[in-house]
């Protein structure tokens, strides 16, 4: 097939791609192995529903009830898209054959539209607003599996992992924020047969598209015209007035200091998380506020020392999807470590608190996928507790997991399982984060 994300070749027979899917995923569910003719996106999305323990036959689990849906979508980036979604889908949705669906990133369908029989008839699963479709949840399906692979695709048939909705094809999109990248949800639209052509990819994707951008127009004008990337990169960039500026090292770790306090930092604090312990001399610091203050112009002022608007970062954004739960935004989002061959004592505490946050994240989520993102990274490579967590989850005849695991118990001197130790009851094994990506030029 040319396209993989797409769900058949033009001419093929629905009827005997279903027959013949159907046969493979009875097959997959016995034995684990997947068969020709399932695409490899849906066997990558039956093993993580699998792992995951998702539901084979039974109604997605509603996670928002109705006062809560209500709070949360109208103020969800998203609603401001939803007049785009309403005029570009809006007629499929009311055909009597479709309906429209968007989630959030986590999958959580925040609006669902569409003729009153067809919305009736998909309730029947919970393809509702406040229920969970990701993949965790409601097994392989276009929206769930367009937010893991972060790419449009269609779902046919009995491509679905959970039975029950094996009646339905779907075919869904992702949207991010063009302006960082985070993922903020799925368009999608679901009905029958029929939406297997390349026609109602190319729709979804389309409308994605012109979601974007309508949603960039709109931040454009209320947004701060200010943002700092300082993860993976010792020296920031902060684009600020329509201008770039790429900030030395020490004017990194100054603007995402002050960023990090906007209510402002005497010229003690500031220099206590710049300089530490060391007798370092007022005049210093303020000869390198006047060198910034030339480079930045009025976006920072002084007594305190502030900047006079808020400047998101890239490490709020990633902080923002480990306390929204969502893992595989936050890894996607970290690019590698915080300004790392900075030694400001406030940087490095901030660096070290985001790494450790991820990692626990990672290992208590116990997905081989989420697991496997981390480890085949310069600062999870070398990580022994990933890589045994991995190896507990491992298929039959990997055995590249396995000897990665047993390669560093040696290297680390350490038999067996995985042997704690007194810091916080893990072993912390191999470089840090840090160490890594510093090792690899970064």
């Amino acid at each position: 097939m040319g396209n993989p994300w797409l769900a058949m070749e033009t001419g093929a027979d629905p009827v005997e791609r279903t027959r013949t899917v159907r046969r493979a995923h009875e097959v997959f569910l016995a034995g684990g192995a997947v068969e020709h003719p399932v695409r490899r996106v849906v066997a990558d999305s039956w093993r993580r529903s699998a792992s995951a323990r998702a539901t084979l036959d039974g109604p997605a689990p509603i996670d928002l009830d109705e006062p809560e849906l209500r709070a949360y979508r109208d103020g969800h980036p998203l609603a401001r898209a939803m007049p785009v979604f309403r005029d570009l889908l809006g007629t499929i949705a009311h055909d009597g054959a479709h309906v429209l669906a968007v989630c959030d990133p986590q999958g959580r369908m925040l609006w669902v539209e569409g003729h009153p029989e067809v919305r009736r008839h998909a309730e029947r699963m919970n393809f509702v607003p406040g229920a969970r479709w990701d993949e965790r949840h409601a097994g392989t399906n276009a929206p769930g599996t367009a937010l893991a692979a972060d790419h449009a695709v269609q779902i046919f048939a009995t491509e679905h992992y959970n039975k029950r909705v094996q009646q339905w094809t779907c075919a869904a999109a992702p949207l991010h924020d063009l302006r960082t990248g985070r993922l903020l949800g799925a368009v999608d639209i679901t009905g029958g047969d029929h939406l297997a052509s390349p026609h109602s990819l190319a729709l979804v994707q389309a409308t994605a598209r012109a979601a974007e951008a309508h949603l960039a127009s709109y931040a454009s004008h209320t947004a701060p015209a200010a943002h700092l990337t300082v993860l993976a990169r010792d020296e920031a960039l902060l684009v600020t007035d329509g201008r770039t500026l790429r900030l030395g090292r020490r004017h990194s770790e100054i603007v995402l200091l002050l960023a990090r306090h906007p209510e402002g930092l005497t010229g003690d604090q500031l220099a206590t998380l710049l300089y530490g312990e060391r007798d370092v001399r007022p005049v210093t610091l303020r000869a390198e506020m006047s060198r910034l203050r030339h480079i930045v112009g009025p976006l920072l002022d002084s007594r305190p020392y502030r900047l006079t608007r808020s400047v998101p970062t890239d490490l709020g954004s990633v902080e923002a999807d480990l306390t929204a739960g969502d893992l595989a935004a936050a890894l996607r989002g970290y690019r590698g470590p915080l300004l790392p061959r900075s030694e400001a004592p406030g940087v490095r505490r901030l660096r070290s608190l985001l790494e450790d946050r991820l990692r626990r994240s990672v290992l208590t989520h116990h997905d081989p996928e989420t697991l496997r993102l981390w480890a085949d990274t310069p600062w999870g490579e070398h990580d022994l507790e990933v890589w045994e967590a991995l190896e507990a989850t491992a298929l039959p005849g990997d055995t590249v997991t396995t000897s990665t695991a047993t390669r560093l118990r040696t290297a680390y001197s350490v038999p067996g399982a995985l042997a704690a130790t007194e810091h916080g009851g893990t072993y912390a094994a191999g470089p840090s984060a840090t160490e890594a990506a510093v090792r690899g030029g970064a």
